[in-house]
């Protein structure tokens, strides 16, 4: 009787270990306390004409500084995608063109720019980004390939070549390039969360920083 005691106790006090591994390895990523950006840096992080993803009146904005042709913001897209699934309706994406990659960042931008002209951005980004390797490769990129992208994805190329050397277009590339720089923004993606800079990066931090701000401003 007392071995099998024994070997209860040693049972329970395993099961009690493994518990405490699982539920240490699903954890949420804790929610570092990070201060919103000062107001002359906040006026920079959003513009009128900046490209949103959800819904316009979410409570919650997460603000991307990203760029087409970078392979990290191609690794984030389905992470930011996925967590404006998760908050439906509580979570908008505002994205910042940041074209640190040359002539086939902003090729890409000027293109996405004629979408979003044609009402047809969101289709065009995924082409963009999924063929990313192709148009976009560190070695021997080819922008040449981009309109050709989003002419499958649904663009007028036609009416895009027109539309991608616009003064609005223009404009949007010399807008965006100084608020990179008023911003501070060093690499791609860069994440405002409510004005909350993403620090530390990552994609679990990034999540839980979400999810706080949901909590605390309501879906």
């Amino acid at each position: 009787m007392k071995n099998k005691s024994v070997v209860l106790s040693i049972l329970i006090v395993g099961l009690a270990i493994f518990a405490a591994a699982v539920w240490y390895q699903s954890r949420p990523a804790p929610v570092a306390q990070v201060e919103p950006v000062q107001p002359e840096i906040a006026e920079a992080l959003i513009r009128p004409y900046s490209p949103i993803l959800g819904p316009e009146e979410a409570p919650v904005t997460i603000v991307e500084f990203f760029d087409p042709a970078c392979e990290a913001c191609r690794a984030f897209h389905p992470i930011v995608k996925d967590i404006l699934a998760e908050h439906d309706g509580a979570v908008r994406v505002v994205l910042r063109y940041t074209p640190f990659h040359g002539e086939g960042s902003e090729q890409a931008i000027r293109v996405l720019e004629a979408a979003r002209m044609q009402g047809i951005f969101e289709p065009v980004l995924e082409a963009l980004l999924e063929y990313q390797p192709r148009w976009a490769s560190h070695g021997a990129p080819a922008p040449g390939l981009i309109l050709g992208i989003a002419q499958e994805a649904g663009l007028d190329a036609e009416a895009a070549k027109t539309q991608m050397m616009a003064p609005q277009t223009v404009g949007v590339l010399n807008q965006d390039r100084a608020d990179v720089e008023a911003v501070g923004v060093r690499q791609t993606p860069t994440f405002f969360v409510n004005g909350k800079p993403l620090d530390p990066f990552g994609a679990d931090e990034l999540r839980a920083l979400v999810a706080a701000e949901v909590a605390a401003n309501g879906s």
